[in-house]
């Protein structure tokens, strides 16, 4: 990864409750295992679940700074373009938390109404910008796609579209398998189905018969990651025996992250 211009990005989506969350935890938990890799986790879901699953206590949001400077042009303070760039630069830094040998970046929820175009399209930029800084970076997104490409990144490397078993899951991301092919909702080099939660093999196989998705790869049913989900630990720190990790170790094997 040493003569790509940016770090590899890569983007989780689909349907809330199926898993995407700590299928990014565990991966990020992988990932900085290797010891050799910068890792930025970006949580992207409103909920910010990912950072409770990384152990993580956020302070600020994108969101946070993204409504302060909307604030700030409503009273008529505003700079020009370089300014309100380098002031969001300052900011953003601000509000990346270090985790264990990783960084984490909230998006949050928006709460200011109204478009507001030129102060999203400067935090997307310094987003990108501060993804160049690192080798790998996560991005725990919300069911839908655009939010990634209008808050965060134009483009990923990876889109792992995520589903349980249930006709619905595999609806959603085949809804946004759509919008990737006919309406270019993000650009993406690969795009791949991971099955969570699967009971067996024979199960996966009737669900990819029966749909166009390319599976990527499947994650079984895991009585540790509904412990750890129970009693509210992060999931960053799941055994590396846990059926679920040597799932995710087979994802980022696939993906050419890990050997």
């Amino acid at each position: 990864m040493g003569d790509r211009r940016r770090g590899e990005i890569i983007a989780v989506c689909g349907k809330g409750g199926v898993g995407k969350t700590a299928i990014t935890a565990m991966m990020t938990k992988l990932l900085v295992g290797r010891g050799d890799l910068k890792i930025l986790a970006i949580d992207a879901d409103p909920a910010v679940g990912l950072a409770s699953a990384l152990g993580v206590e956020v302070k600020k949001t994108i969101n946070d700074i993204r409504d302060d400077l909307i604030d700030t042009v409503k009273e008529g303070k505003r700079g020009d373009k370089y300014e309100m760039a380098a002031m969001l630069d300052y900011e953003v830094f601000k509000a990346l938390e270090e985790g264990s040998n990783f960084a984490f970046l909230a998006i949050g929820r928006p709460e200011s109404a109204g478009c507001y175009c030129q102060v999203n399209s400067l935090l997307k930029e310094v987003i990108e910008s501060l993804s160049k800084s690192f080798d790998v970076v996560l991005i725990d997104g919300e069911a839908g796609i655009e939010q990634i490409n209008r808050r965060v990144m134009r483009s990923v490397d990876d889109l792992l579209l995520i589903s349980d078993t249930s006709a619905k899951g595999i609806n959603v991301v085949s809804s946004i398998k759509r919008l990737v092919e006919n309406e270019k909702a993000v650009e993406c080099e690969r795009m791949g189905l991971v099955i969570n939660r699967a009971r067996n093999k024979e199960e996966v196989d009737e669900i990819v018969a029966n749909s166009s998705l390319n599976l990527l790869e499947w994650v079984p049913e895991d009585d540790m990651v509904r412990e750890y989900d129970f009693n509210g630990k992060p999931i960053i720190d799941l055994s590396d025996t846990s059926p679920s990790i040597i799932a995710a170790r087979r994802i980022l094997k696939t993906l050419g992250m890990l050997a």
